[in-house]
């Protein structure tokens, strides 16, 4: 009978959940120059929705075989999250400058809540982790990081072949309110949810 070699206890820094969450750094770093290169590259913005799908599938794949190989680590805890941000915080605040932003709801204060957010939280998580609380993601959470997703998509869409008022410009702009909402929202609930367990220790 075969013997079942058992996952390392100390998985390499470089495996293959790592290598997924760095290429998706790197898409987004392509992203960032497609953006404000959209008035000179034709179809940009189906160039950039198929970089955000691709990075998306990274970010499930990634996670998917850190469990199944048993590869979870320290590291890839902390930069898998870390690289999401960096995703949806860079692209929402490239978007701004595009024209026809503020036809699907975006603006700066949106934004800043965004990244005030993402910076609270996760300054917030490392200080806890680092005294041995374990402060993981919730379902607001997840549904905050779903919203910022969907929106982010139907604002590539919208500005696809762009016409102010059409319906994949009103579907994009209820997609970003929705979104500030639930990263408000997620935001209030992981600050009240820290104090909690501050109070605990």
């Amino acid at each position: 009978m075969a013997t079942v070699t058992p996952p390392p206890k100390h998985p390499p820094m470089v495996n293959l959940p790592n290598v997924l969450t760095a290429s998706r750094f790197v898409l987004a770093m392509v992203l960032f120059v497609l953006i404000p290169w959209h008035e000179s590259i034709p179809h940009v913005w189906l160039w950039c929705l198929g970089i955000f799908a691709a990075a998306a599938v990274t970010d499930y794949f990634d996670g998917y075989y850190a469990r199944k190989l048993g590869l979870t680590s320290t590291l890839g805890r902390n930069l898998d999250p870390l690289v999401d941000k960096v995703l949806m915080c860079g692209a929402f605040t490239f978007l701004l400058e595009v024209k026809g932003a503020t036809d699907v709801g975006l603006r700066a204060w949106m934004v800043v809540v965004v990244v005030a957010r993402e910076l609270i939280i996760t300054s917030l998580r490392g200080f806890l982790e680092s005294q041995g609380i374990r402060f993981g993601a919730d379902l607001l959470g997840k549904i905050k990081m779903w919203l910022q997703c969907a929106a982010l998509i139907a604002v590539f869409v919208a500005l696809h072949d762009f016409t102010p008022g059409d319906w994949r410009t009103v579907v994009a702009l209820w997609l970003v309110y929705a979104m500030v909402a639930a990263t408000a929202l997620s935001g209030a609930q992981y600050l009240w949810k820290a104090t909690l367990l501050l109070k605990a220790e």
